[in-house]
C-alpha cells in the first residue's frame, strides 16, 4: 500500500465521524425550529430592510380583510349586529381589533424605521384612510357605548398607546396628520387607564391578552415618551402594589400551552421600567434569581400546529419573551448572557410566521418587529 493510499484509509474515519456530526447538528437545527426552508444564525441580526418588506407583508395582506372577524362585543339589541367595518372603521381587519390596530403599529414602525419600504407612498395613503378623523371619532363612540367600558382591556388599550408612542417618534409630516387624528382615541384609552388601574385590586398573571403586566409596559412607554406624568404616577404606583413583594416566580411553569407572553418575564420588564436600576437589582435577585446564572436556559416554545389559532400563539411567546429578555437585560453585564437566550427564540420562530397560515400570519409581524428591534 502507498504513503498516499495510507493517508487516505487513516483518513476515512475521521471524515465519516465529522459527517455524522454535521448531519445530526443540521438534523436537530431543523427540529428545533420547525419547518422551514430558511436558515437563520443562532444569533439573531437587527431588523433589516430585506426582513422589513418581508414582514410588512403580513399587515399588509390583512389590514382589509373584513373577514373572518372576531368582534368580541356585547349585543344590547339586534341594532348592534352591524359589519365589522361600520362598527370599527379603522380596525377592522386582521381578524380582530387589537390585532388591526397592532397591525397599523407595525406599518408605521417599519416606514418610521426604513424610509425605503417597498410601497412606501401608497402604505401612507392607506394609513391616513385608515386613521381618518371621521373614523377614529366612530372608534370613540363605540368604546363610549354603555356596555364597551372594558372593551380590549387591556391588550388592545396597550397597543393602541404603543401606535400613538410610535407615531409621536416618527418625524413625518403623515406621522403628525395620524397622531392628530389618533389623539382623541389616545386620550380616552389614557383616561381608562387611570379610572380603571385604581379599582383593579389583584393584578392578572396570565400569559394571554389580559395579563397586566404587559397592559402596563406598553402604557408606561406611550405616558414616558409623551411626559404624561399622571399615567406614569398610577402606573408606578399600581405596578409596586401588584409586583414589589413578589418572590420566586415559578417560571419553570410556563408555559401554558395558549401562551404568547411569558407571566414571570412581563412582570420583570415592567419592573425594569418603573424601578431604579440598584431597586431593581435586588427586586430580580429575589424574584427570578436563576436568571442570573450564566448557565441558566429556557427552551423555545414548541408550536406544533400553526393552523391552530391557540397553538400558534407559542411562536408569539418566543418573541415577547425574547423582547422581555432583552429588557431586563438591558445595561446590566452580569445578565448580557440572557440575549442568547432572546435570540434562539426569535430564531426559532422568526422563518415561519410569512407564507404560513392566517390564524398567526394576521398578528405575528408585530411581535417579530418589537422582538427584533429589541436586540441589544
Amino acid at each position: 500500500m502507498s504513503l498516499l493510499s495510507t493517508k487516505t484509509y487513516n483518513l476515512m474515519p475521521l471524515k465519516l465521524t465529522i459527517s455524522l456530526l454535521s448531519f445530526i447538528f443540521l438534523l436537530s437545527c431543523n427540529q428545533l425550529k420547525g419547518n422551514t426552508d430558511v436558515a437563520f444564525l443562532a444569533e439573531s441580526s437587527r431588523l433589516n430592510l430585506i426582513e422589513a418588506n418581508r414582514l410588512a407583508q403580513l399587515p399588509l395582506n390583512c389590514i382589509d380583510n373584513e373577514y373572518p372577524y372576531k368582534l368580541g362585543q356585547t349585543l344590547v339589541g339586534p341594532e348592534d349586529l352591524l359589519s365589522p367595518k361600520i362598527l370599527h372603521p379603522s380596525f377592522y381587519g386582521c381578524f380582530d381589533w387589537h390585532s388591526a390596530v397592532h397591525g397599523h403599529w407595525s406599518l408605521v414602525c417599519l416606514l418610521k424605521q426604513f424610509p425605503a419600504l417597498e410601497n412606501n407612498e401608497s402604505i401612507k395613503l392607506k394609513l391616513l384612510e385608515s386613521i381618518s378623523e371621521i373614523n377614529i371619532s366612530k372608534e370613540v363612540a363605540y368604546f363610549d357605548g354603555v356596555h364597551n367600558a372594558s372593551f380590549e382591556r387591556t391588550y388592545g388599550w396597550a397597543w393602541l398607546l404603543k401606535l400613538a408612542d410610535e407615531l409621536h417618534t416618527w418625524e413625518d409630516p403623515v406621522a403628525k396628520k395620524l397622531e392628530e387624528n389618533l389623539k382623541p382615541l389616545t386620550n380616552l384609552i389614557v383616561s381608562k387607564y387611570i379610572s380603571f388601574l385604581p379599582k383593579l385590586n389583584y393584578p392578572i398573571r396570565v400569559g394571554e391578552h389580559s395579563n397586566t403586566a404587559f397592559g402596563l409596559s406598553f402604557a408606561w412607554d406611550y405616558a414616558n415618551t409623551v411626559g404624561a406624568d399622571e399615567l406614569m404616577l398610577v402606573i408606578r404606583e399600581r405596578a409596586k402594589d401588584f409586583y414589589l413583594n413578589d418572590k420566586n416566580c415559578p417560571i419553570i411553569w410556563e408555559p401554558g400551552g395558549y401562551d404568547f407572553l411569558s407571566p414571570c418575564l412581563e412582570e420583570a420588564a415592567l419592573m425594569k421600567r418603573i424601578l431604579s436600576p440598584i431597586e431593581f437589582n435586588e427586586w430580580i435577585k429575589g424574584f427570578l434569581p436563576q436568571l442570573k446564572d450564566p448557565n441558566f436556559s429556557l427552551e423555545p416554545g414548541i408550536v406544533s400546529d400553526r393552523t391552530d389559532g391557540k397553538l400558534v400563539h407559542l411562536d408569539g411567546l418566543n418573541f415577547s419573551r425574547a423582547w422581555s429578555l432583552n429588557a431586563i437585560s438591558k445595561d446590566i453585564k452580569s445578565y448580557s448572557h440572557l440575549s442568547n437566550i432572546a435570540n434562539s427564540h426569535i430564531d426559532y420562530s422568526l422563518p415561519s410566521i410569512v407564507g404560513d397560515s392566517y390564524e398567526g400570519g394576521h398578528w405575528l409581524a408585530s411581535f417579530a418587529i418589537y422582538a427584533l428591534n429589541s436586540i441589544k
